[in-house]
């Protein structure tokens, strides 16, 4: 059985302007390996809400989830929660429950449940909440679409809270032998190896130590048992 796919929007000048170095695509990546989605393709777009709406409608479109970061605080350019209600076709309203758990956040805080701070409680129609313990405002999940904070923290709490929700398959599994040769060295005898194996993923990733060339050799997949049995030639083909 083929695994879930999975892409991921993340929105933000801040990244794009260098401002801000995007680390929720790396955490989201290995959260899904283990529970066995594949993260298929990643996009960075603008706070510009035709930017965002033809992103996610692309993804959602390809792949089984789409995962999105950012813009969905409380200032004028958090604009992703209207983005993504425009994108399903439907109406964006403050939500009662939403608007609850804020309210009681922010007493609980003795801050000001302002204006402002009411913007976040703003959910698409049809919607389900993802619970944020870090900061409580919500992200949300409309189809196949989850739409989280772009705040580190707050963004790998939501996405605790999503994947018990979500149906995985196999977790990828991989091993790695390191080489001191070139990739080019390796290329032929490493491509053929991959050839008898086309149900794994191999790739070679070169590095340099001290003027020294060397290639780290990895082999990916699924069945635990094809793994070990390329491996064991992979390790006969460049013994140590």
């Amino acid at each position: 059985m083929t695994n879930p796919t999975a892409a991921m929007l993340v929105i933000g000048d801040e990244i794009l302007t260098g401002r801000t170095r995007d680390s929720n695509m790396h955490f989201l990546t290995g959260e899904l390996t283990r529970h066995g989605i594949t993260m298929a393709e990643a996009r960075v777009v603008q706070d510009d809400a035709p930017a965002i709406i033809a992103g996610v409608n692309a993804l959602r479109a390809s792949y089984d989830h789409v995962f999105t970061s950012g813009g969905i605080g409380p200032t004028h350019d958090d604009i992703t929660a209207d983005a993504i209600a425009q994108a399903f076709g439907v109406r964006i309203s403050q939500r009662a429950d939403a608007m609850a758990l804020l309210a009681a956040h922010y007493q609980r805080s003795g801050m000001p449940f302002n204006e402002a701070r009411q913007r976040m409680a703003r959910i698409p129609d049809g919607a389900v909440l993802i619970e944020n313990p870090i900061s409580t405002a919500p992200g949300f999940t409309i189809g196949n679409v989850h739409v989280m904070a772009g705040v580190p923290n707050v963004f790998q709490a939501m996405v605790a809270s999503v994947l018990p929700r979500l149906t995985g398959g196999a977790p990828l599994l991989s091993q790695s032998l390191r080489v001191d040769r070139g990739e080019g060295e390796v290329a032929e005898t490493f491509g053929a190896l991959a050839a008898d194996f086309p149900d794994l993923s191999m790739g070679s990733y070169p590095f340099v130590v001290n003027g020294a060339y060397g290639t780290n050799l990895v082999i990916r997949g699924t069945d635990a048992g094809q793994i070990a049995a390329a491996m064991t030639r992979l390790a006969a083909l460049f013994p140590a």
